[in-house]
């Protein structure tokens, strides 16, 4: 069987008819094999899902228990329909995971979903699997974007908080991975002071500290006067809601990989950028396909056109799958 027949892009997403299931999709499908709990990739109301363990429940918080009628665990190799199933750690978040397929005389396909290489204080490290076919992302498939270490990145927020020790600094990030990793960051640096959540932070970092990840003395953000540490962490919607006025001249930072890109910053009013991404950037994109030399390469999202471009001049055979919905986690 040809990969292309093995699995290919429908407008609900990845779908492979071998064992009648789809990956990630963006529409409710009767079964539904998710990589990770974030918002683009990991939607309610399929009929069935098979995710790790910590994905299961991930989505449980945000959406409910009853967000779908029958859930699996993806616990070690398994068959589904007449494909052989297995999820690896994909380094991107808490959970996160790249699916492995195997057909009965057909190729072994490694479905990525979002990946990094970077070590994460919050979650399993990235682990290359052996393939004959690697889909894989390109959120930051452009040779521009080079992620400085995370350390160092965290060394500008402590930084700015000698700076200006009245003023709080209100990090925007992702209420799921990101902002889990920037308070491991911090505390790994040193900073044990208390750190402060918006409300939608606060269940899914109760969870982390309930998976064994110490992440020190958090507190909710209720009123400035009650808060006694420097670093609010909130989710980006809530710098465009009357929420953050009720800090006086706070010091607006955003962790992610597009603040390395300052027009983006700019556009967000963001005084302090911190380009603290859980994607792959170009260097860890290009020598992972290095790494496991696959027959083919997919490309699921992103710059797709950069990283083909990439792959030709390579000798590694690659194509685009144009998939739409998973750029950016919804808030």
């Amino acid at each position: 069987m040809q990969a292309d027949q093995f699995l290919f892009p429908t407008d609900a997403g990845l779908y492979c008819p071998a064992g009648d299931f789809f990956i990630d999709p963006v529409r409710p499908v009767p079964r539904a094999l998710i990589t990770h709990g974030h918002g683009d990739h990991a939607r309610a109301g399929h009929k069935a899902v098979m995710a790790t363990a910590r994905t299961l429940d991930i989505m449980a918080i945000r959406y409910g228990a009853d967000f779908t009628a029958q859930r699996q665990i993806a616990d070690g190799p398994v068959r589904v329909g007449g494909v052989t199933v297995s999820f690896h750690p994909a380094g991107h978040v808490l959970g996160s995971a790249q699916i492995r397929l195997a057909c009965d005389g057909g190729p072994v396909i490694v479905v990525s979903g979002d990946y990094c290489r970077t070590p994460n204080p919050v979650c399993q490290p990235w682990e290359p699997v052996a393939c004959d076919v690697f889909v894989t992302e390109a959120t930051f498939g452009l040779p521009v974007f080079r992620h400085p270490p995370p350390a160092a990145e965290t060394a500008r927020l402590l930084s700015s908080m000698a700076e200006f020790p009245g003023r709080k600094h209100l990090v925007g990030a992702y209420a799921l991975g990101k902002a889990q990793r920037v308070i491991a960051l911090l505390r790994q640096a040193g900073y044990d002071a208390p750190i402060h959540l918006h409300g939608a932070m606060q269940r899914l970092t109760d969870y982390h500290v309930a998976q064994g990840i110490p992440l020190g003395d958090l507190r909710p953000a209720t009123t400035p006067k009650e808060i006694e540490g420097q670093v609010v962490i909130a989710p980006p919607s809530a710098f465009a809601s009357p929420w953050v006025q009720r800090f006086r001249d706070p010091v607006i930072a955003f962790a992610s990989g597009w603040m390395a890109v300052r027009a983006r910053a700019r556009q967000r009013g963001v005084e302090l950028p911190l380009v603290i991404s859980d994607h792959v950037d170009w260097p860890q994109l290009t020598q992972t396909l290095q790494d496991l030399r696959p027959e083919e390469v997919w490309v699921t999202h992103g710059a797709e056109d950069a990283v083909i471009r990439w792959c030709d001049l390579n000798q590694l055979r690659a194509r685009p799958l144009r998939l739409v919905g998973y750029e950016e986690e919804e808030e």
